[in-house]
């Protein structure tokens, strides 16, 4: 698998409600991230993707880019919580080693509900 498919193929298992399984498969060891929200451990991270899949088990979560660059993929995705919600521009960068992933970083914006740009957030 190339980086951009394991670094797809983890997030679609932590948006789904599968991230124990998304670990197991595809992070490294000393895994850690940089979500302000909880502490920088992997575990501390998948438990906290468990509970988000549990408040809301029928999240979309879409991708529209992904870019690689050497270790890094980014992955630039639209995140709603339920169907009829606007959502959330997200963009995941996932540090590699080998074919682990050992960092990730996030960052997210609301989308609004009215914008001035013609062209929209994707």
């Amino acid at each position: 698998m190339t980086k951009k498919e394991i670094a797809q193929n983890f997030l679609k298992l932590a948006a789904s409600g599968h991230p124990h399984e998304g670990f197991r498969l595809y992070a490294g060891e000393n895994f850690k991230h940089h979500n302000v929200h909880f502490k920088g451990d992997a575990d501390t991270l998948m438990l906290a993707m468990e509970e988000s899949a549990r408040k809301n088990p029928n999240k979309i979560f879409t991708i529209h880019h992904i870019l690689e660059d050497d270790n890094l993929v980014a992955v630039h995705s639209h995140l709603k919580q339920t169907p009829t919600d606007i959502g959330f521009a997200v963009v995941h960068i996932l540090k590699f080693k080998a074919d682990k992933i050992i960092e990730l970083w996030d960052l997210g914006q609301p989308i609004p509900s009215e914008t001035i740009n013609e062209n929209g957030m994707f």
